[in-house]
Order: structure tokens, then C-alpha cells, then sequence
């Protein structure tokens, strides 16, 4: 990791904060860095890209680049392509992108989502318009399948981990090579979903990687994870009769606030804390004909499996916690017509190597057992002792959806406090580690609550000033106008309304322990 520099004198200390903001002179031209020699790396390209005039690759097979939001408004920079080979059947492409001026001294990894297979010009362009030398990679294959892994273990590991560790660290040093030795200060990563995920590997796994890292919404236990999300998908296709159609989703998710949205005080259309909610579905059972307003007693029963926790029925042990109440609206995902994509492909791919395995045999016993085997400690990132990462002064802040449809988001709860409980103490973990729980928002972006905050600005106050974040402020918008802010507190604290004011504005809110 890189650490500032400390210093006995006022005056050093004067000089070292206005070094932090200075724009270093670069050390090298960006083509000169087509010659750099990186281990198992080829620099297939370094070149200068004006102000305005960058355009994304074109579209590559699903999940491939796509031309995405317009670039125009981006400063003139160095784009580095390479490609990394740490192993005979590795094909790691890794691209970085370096402001020509006003550079911040910072690095940022950015990560990836589902089954990755692409490199995401949009983070990358959204970390150079803050000033920073960015990276990112595909993971090792092109395109969102993961057909790849078939009889490619290695490429497998490259997307587990060791690709966004490779990044990193070719990252880095194209980074250094262009500025010069002593100019990068301090290398951060953010990730939602997967990205989630590659961010926690990157925190047990690389503890030196990354001065501080943010993990939204983690699939950082696939292995269990995916028997859960097929579960799912087995409660509404037991017969025909149990399956919920899109169109009752909203019945059932009105019943859920109607039931839970005040019990924190404010009737907002958000359930502030769905750990308190008791909803049953069978409060809207039909008592006379179907509609699209109520569910049928079989219906009722699968929506009840899809809130209840994965279990193995021989031995009662829970595989995965269950969706969470106020996350009906996105059960299309989970509950649709066709199992979820990301888990069918790591069981037919990565576990019993057979494109044509069928979901309806699923055994939760023995395929949980499976599941582990071929996942060993590649796939998942559940490791709860991050201390080789925060004993340096690493920071990690976490988030998640309280409405996520997709990675419940009670397994994130679960990892937090098995984190807590790995420190000395709570005061000393609650120093490196905070949660922030995110009421109403669906998979890292979306649904009815404040869902546009800043984690990044969070962790740079947190590493580079001692500010540890007692809030995050969040915003909703609609037709592009923010109409709420709310407060996101570090769990297990929630947003309590003062009593007076608007309850659409984050002033009239503090954080505090649940009542």
C-alpha cells in the first residue's frame, strides 16, 4: 500500500499536503510506454487520446463493449492497452487510462459485473473525470457467458481473482512509470455486484493491493449464493399453479408497505428496516377469484419460500438468507420465467461442466456440497479476517440494498459482523470497517429509496483525513430532478426522523439504534 508521508515539522507537513495536490511532471510520454516491460505483460498500445475525442470499441458478443454514455466531455489522456499472461492459458486484456494533466496522484481499480467479459470504458471515463489514473480489466475472457470455463481452470481463475489482482498491479505500475516513482499516493477500489465481490477478494486476498476499498452489494458466497437464486426458481416452477406472474409483484410489494413502511415512524414508501417487517403473502390470499390484485394459496407458498432462507432439508443448516420484504418489484430476476442466468452458469459450467444440466434437479444437499468442491476458495470471498488489510490503515466501506432482488442482502449483514467479530474490538473494527444498509434500493442502483451517494469522496476522507463516515448522504430522483435525500447510517443504525420538517430532506434525520 501506499502511505502518505509523516513528517516532524509544521512547515514538512505544509509542503507534503501541497504535494498531495500538485500535478506532478511526468516522467515519461504516454507513447514511450509502449516500450514499458512488465512481468508476463505485452503493451499492445500507448497513445494520446485528445480532449473529446475518444470513441469505445464496438460492441463484442454479449456482455462485450458497447459504445455506452457519451465521452465527449473528457480531458485529453494516455490509454494503455495490454495483455497479461500469468499462465499458459491466460489471456488477461487490462487497459489504463492516465490524465494528461491534473492528475490527483491517485489510482482507482474499477470492477466488473455478472460474468464480466468486458472492460467498462464508462467507469474508467467516470474515474478520469475525477482526476484519477484508472484501471480495468476483462477478466480474462470476452463476452457475459461462462462457457469459458469449460477445460479452462486457469481462465476460471483468472476471472475469481487473479485478473483484477493483475490489473491492479500492472495498473500501478503504468501509473508510476508515467508519473514517476513517487508520485502515486494513494490507489482505491470500488465495486458493486461481482465487482463486489472482486473488491473483498482484493481486501483478503491482496492486502497490499489498495489503500481503501468500497463493495457494493457483494456476490462474495457464489458457491451458496447460486443454490439459492435456483432455489428460487424451483419454488415458482414446482408446478404451474405456483408460479407468480410480473403483474402480482406490485400487490404483493404494496402489501409489504402497507404492513412495514411506518414502522419507522415515516410513511414514505420505503421500509426503512426490513428486519423489523412480519410480513405474511397470505394477507392477500384470494378469497374469491384470481386477480392480479391477490395470490393464490399455492402462490402464497412460493412467495413465502422466496422470503425464507435456503435450507438443507436433511440437515436444517441454512445454505442462504432469503429475500428480503420490499424487494418484490424486482423478483423478475429470481422468480421469472427462466432460472437466473449467472447462477445456471456457474453450476452448468463450473460445477458439473454440463451446458445442458436442468435446474429441476437440483438436490440442496448434496449440490451444496458440489457447489463448495468446485468453488474451493477461488469462487467465493467470505474470508472474515481482514486484519493483514486493515492493520496498515486499510479502510472498507460496504453497502448494500435492503430491496436487492437478486444477492440478498442479509448475507452482507452476515459477513460484516463475522468481519467484527475477527477484530480485537467493535470500536477498533467500526475504525477500519462500516456498513451502510440502503432502504428501498434494489441491485446496487434503483427502487423506490435515496439511491445515489458517493462512496468514493466517503473512503478518501476516511483514508487520506481520519474522517470515518457517520453518514452517507443519499439522493432519489425522478425525471432526472432529486425530489428525496435521506441519511445512510452506518448499521445496525438507521435513519430516525427529528420529528419536525420535510421527511424528503436528509437535515431532518440523524442516525441512531433501531427502537
Amino acid at each position: 500500500m501506499f502511505k502518505s508521508l509523516t513528517f516532524s515539522s509544521s512547515a514538512a507537513v505544509l509542503v507534503a499536503a501541497a504535494c498531495l495536490t500538485s500535478v506532478p511532471a511526468r516522467a515519461a510520454t504516454c507513447e514511450s510506454l509502449s516500450s514499458l516491460a512488465l512481468p508476463d505483460t505485452t503493451i499492445t498500445s500507448a497513445q494520446t487520446v485528445a480532449a473529446g475525442a475518444f470513441n469505445p470499441p464496438a460492441p463484442a458478443g454479449r456482455g462485450g463493449r458497447g459504445s455506452g454514455p457519451s465521452y465527449k466531455d473528457l480531458a485529453a489522456f494516455c490509454r494503455v492497452l495490454a495483455t497479461v499472461r500469468p499462465t499458459g492459458d491466460s489471456d488477461i486484456k487490462v487497459e489504463v487510462w492516465l490524465p494528461i494533466d491534473n492528475w490527483n496522484g491517485k489510482f482507482e481499480g474499477t470492477a466488473n459485473g455478472g460474468w464480466a467479459g468486458n472492460i467498462g470504458e464508462a467507469a474508467l471515463a467516470a474515474a478520469l473525470r475525477r482526476g484519477y489514473a484508472s484501471g480495468a480489466t476483462d477478466t480474462g475472457h470476452d463476452g457475459g457467458s461462462a462457457s469459458f470455463a469449460l477445460g479452462h481452470p486457469e481462465k476460471l481463475l483468472d476471472f475469481q481473482y487473479r485478473a483484477i489482482h493483475e490489473m491492479s498491479a500492472k495498473g500501478k505500475a503504468i501509473t508510476t512509470a508515467f508519473y514517476g516513482n513517487d508520485a502515486l499516493k494513494y490507489s482505491y477500489f470500488v465495486g458493486c455486484s461481482t465487482g463486489g465481490k472482486q473488491a473483498l477478494k482484493e481486501a483478503q486476498r491482496f492486502p497490499n493491493d489498495y489503500d481503501a476499498i468500497v463493495a457494493g452489494d457483494p456476490a462474495n458466497y457464489s458457491t451458496h449464493m447460486t443454490i439459492q437464486q435456483v432455489g428460487i426458481a424451483l419454488a415458482v416452477h414446482k408446478d404451474a399453479a405456483s408460479y407468480i406472474p410480473a403483474e402480482k409483484y406490485p400487490a404483493i410489494h404494496k402489501a409489504a408497505l402497507e404492513q412495514c413502511d411506518a414502522l419507522d415512524g415515516v410513511k414514505d414508501g420505503v421500509i426503512e428496516n426490513p428486519r423489523q417487517c412480519k410480513f405474511d403473502p397470505k394477507t392477500i390470499e384470494c378469497k374469491g377469484e384470481d386477480s392480479a390484485s391477490c395470490l393464490t394459496a399455492p402462490q402464497v407458498e412460493a412467495a413465502r419460500k422466496i422470503y425464507a432462507a435456503a435450507k438443507n432439508p436433511r440437515t436444517g443448516q441454512v445454505i442462504f438468507p432469503g429475500l428480503e420484504p420490499g424487494s418484490e418489484m424486482g423478483w423478475a430476476g429470481l422468480a421469472g420465467k427462466d432460472a437466473f442466468g449467472y447462477a445456471m452458469d456457474w453450476l452448468r459450467y463450473g460445477v458439473f461442466k454440463d451446458p445442458k444440466w436442468d435446474y429441476k434437479t437440483l438436490n440442496f444437499d448434496s449440490d451444496v456440497t458440489a457447489s463448495e468442491k468446485a468453488g474451493g476458495d477461488a469462487m467465493d470471498a467470505n474470508d472474515p479476517d481482514l486484519r493483514p488489510f486493515l492493520a496498515p490503515g486499510g479502510k472498507l466501506l460496504l453497502y448494500h440494498g435492503w430491496a436487492d432482488p437478486l444477492i440478498v442482502p442479509g448475507n452482507t449483514v452476515n459477513y460484516y459482523e463475522a468481519a467484527l467479530a475477527k477484530m480485537d474490538s467493535v470500536k477498533n473494527a467500526r475504525d477500519s470497517v462500516r456498513l451502510f444498509m440502503v432502504p428501498g434500493m434494489l441491485h446496487c442502483r434503483g427502487g423506490d429509496g435515496p439511491d445515489d451517494f458517493d462512496t468514493l469522496a466517503a473512503i478518501e476522507q476516511w483514508r487520506e483525513k481520519g474522517k470515518a463516515p457517520d453518514q452517507l448522504v443519499a439522493s432519489h430522483m425522478t425525471n432526472g430532478a432529486v425530489d428525496r435525500t435521506r441519511p445512510l447510517c452506518p448499521y445496525p443504525q438507521v435513519a430516525t426522523y427529528k420529528g419536525s420538517g420535510s421527511t424528503d430532506q436528509a437535515e431532518n434525520f440523524s442516525c441512531a439504534l433501531p427502537r
